[in-house]
């Protein structure tokens, strides 16, 4: 029996509250159960310099686990360690795979994305919160005039799956992440292309056939995400 007693093809509770914070473009809570990630995007008017007079725009982010999110306190000093580097690069090529970023003029869209409660999936839940914070912004730039057309060129959402105790299971939480046998993190824009996939044998290697069961129970996790984003922006 899982932890919660759902079904092995079942996500945990997911919920986008947007407009969460007042100043950002885009803010919203993503709760995938008990994990909570407040993800931000903030329109600025300058870009890198390597793409400066290229009149193409960019998406960057910052992911960090605050303090008191785990069961102890983690000190700020370590939130720029090498994990959190390597989901904010994560989470900014994902968001980018999705957006024609000539379309935005020489403008950035930062994400912070920072954990504020983890219970497992925290990379998975801040790059599906991303997108709708990314979309609120797009929105606010086409409303106020400041771009004529939306760079949008699908959704992007991303979910945990991994093997515990002999079994295929969806969107882990903490508890079933540290008894995987196997961890993968699939990334999928809502065309069914991949984005990104990150697989680990945590012990014994796997073989290929069970990688496919795995893929797919991902991807279909990723289409009801795309169904609940849709759900929380109104998109019908």
């Amino acid at each position: 029996m899982r932890p919660d007693d759902r079904p092995n093809d079942a996500l945990r509770p997911v919920s986008f509250q947007r407009q969460f914070t007042r100043y950002a473009e885009g803010a919203v809570l993503v709760s995938f159960g008990e994990t909570k990630v407040l993800c931000t995007a903030s329109v600025e008017d300058r870009v890198p310099a390597f793409l400066r007079d290229s009149g193409s725009g960019w998406i960057t982010a910052e992911y960090a686990m605050l303090p008191r999110s785990t069961h102890t306190r983690t000190s700020r000093d370590s939130l720029s360690a090498g994990r959190a580097k390597e989901i904010s690069r994560l989470i900014g090529r994902s968001l980018r795979n999705v957006v024609d970023l000539s379309f935005l003029g020489e403008r950035q869209i930062t994400l912070d994305c920072d954990v504020i409660q983890a219970d497992g999936g925290t990379r998975t839940a801040a790059i599906t919160g991303a997108y709708v914070a990314v979309h609120d912004a797009i929105r606010h730039l086409l409303d106020t005039g400041g771009i004529a057309k939306s760079p949008l060129l699908g959704q992007c959402a991303a979910v945990s799956v991994g093997m515990v105790d002999g079994e295929t299971r969806l969107d882990l939480c903490y508890e079933e992440d540290v008894a995987a046998d196997v961890d993968m993190n699939l990334v999928c824009r809502s065309d069914g292309n991949l984005i990104e996939v990150q697989a680990t044998a945590e012990g014994e290697a796997f073989p290929r056939e069970r990688f496919q069961g795995l893929l797919d129970l991902a991807c279909a996790g990723c289409e009801r995400l795309f169904a609940l984003q849709r759900e929380a922006l109104q998109l019908g």
